[in-house]
């Protein structure tokens, strides 16, 4: 098979799984427009229809599906034998893709900086978002979420700092409704709720010398997006329940108090997460290492 073709086949695949030419081409590192042309040669070479267009949509075709079907296991064969021959590099190089939520992103990225000076060949593409995606699916080598968002069937390893969750409102806030002194005293209405990457909503959680208290945010405002609730909270929209680091400063500042401190213990902070896999690549392995590395961790990769 020519490198073009499998290009083409991989082209499919990831149209498929993102139901998206633009999506599919932003993962696949080239044009809209030269993917589409890639899936019109390739339609006109088969002499079907793989999928179904119109200006909203994409769906695959009956003749689509079937193509998929069998196409899949092939394709994943080729990439494990690629993936078998690139291991032997001594020299580490080629791409790795990071998925990671946005605070997450931001804990890695000196990592990810120091990996490529020490590499020169190698290249990472690093996607935050914040849903929670399934990195096989979705052709990732690496995750990074919180440690109680790893998925348990993954390989985990802790990467940075504990974290520590800060309670906190607007000066403003506090002068119209009090402040509160244990979790009790929270008006639960008062509270912005958080919506977690699965969709379910945060339960804001205190401990205090082996106490331990659950809270279900009531508050009128849901925000899946920490920077939004920061904003809404500096406004006076009412009390914020935020990972340290993302209202250090405001805290620092003034613009924002603290509250319930020393019920907000450090917490296991974030997990670098991945599939086993038979041959890894030098670069993946790599990358592993200098997490290791980073972390003090003398944890064996038997993969």
């Amino acid at each position: 098979m020519t490198d073009q073709g499998l290009t083409r086949l991989e082209a499919v695949l990831a149209i498929a799984r993102r139901g998206s030419f633009r999506a599919a081409a932003l993962d696949l590192g080239m044009s809209t427009t030269a993917l589409s042309h890639s899936i019109a040669r390739l339609e006109a070479s088969l002499g079907v229809r793989l999928f179904n267009r119109t200006t909203r949509s994409v769906s695959l075709s009956d003749a689509g599906r079937a193509f998929v079907a069998r196409i899949s296991p092939a394709v994943a064969e080729i990439r494990g034998a690629m993936e078998m021959v690139q291991s032997q590099r001594l020299t580490p190089s080629g791409l790795l893709r990071i998925n990671a939520s946005v605070q997450a992103g931001r804990e890695i990225a000196p990592l990810v900086l120091a990996f490529l000076r020490r590499f020169p060949q190698m290249q990472v593409d690093l996607v935050t978002e914040g849903r929670l995606v399934d990195i096989v699916a979705e052709g990732f080598d690496l995750g990074l979420r919180p440690a109680e968002l790893v998925p348990r069937d993954m390989i985990a390893l802790p990467l940075g700092k504990p974290q520590r969750h800060a309670v906190v409102a607007s000066p403003a806030w506090l002068a119209a409704h009090g402040t509160p002194l244990t979790p009790a005293d929270l008006p639960l209405h008062q509270c912005i709720r958080v919506r977690l990457p699965n969709g379910a909503l945060f339960r804001w959680s205190f401990d205090r010398a082996g106490e331990t208290v659950q809270v279900e945010a009531q508050g009128r405002l849901t925000i899946d997006e920490a920077a939004i609730a920061r904003a809404a909270v500096l406004d006076g929209a009412g009390i914020g329940f935020f990972i340290e680091q993302d209202v250090a400063d405001d805290i620092a500042a003034g613009r924002l108090v603290r509250l319930l401190e020393d019920w907000t213990p450090p917490r296991p902070g974030f997990s670098l997460y991945y599939p086993g896999r038979r041959n890894p690549s030098a670069g993946f392995k790599a990358f592993l290492a200098m997490v290791r590395e980073g972390a003090g961790q003398g944890v064996e990769d038997n993969n």
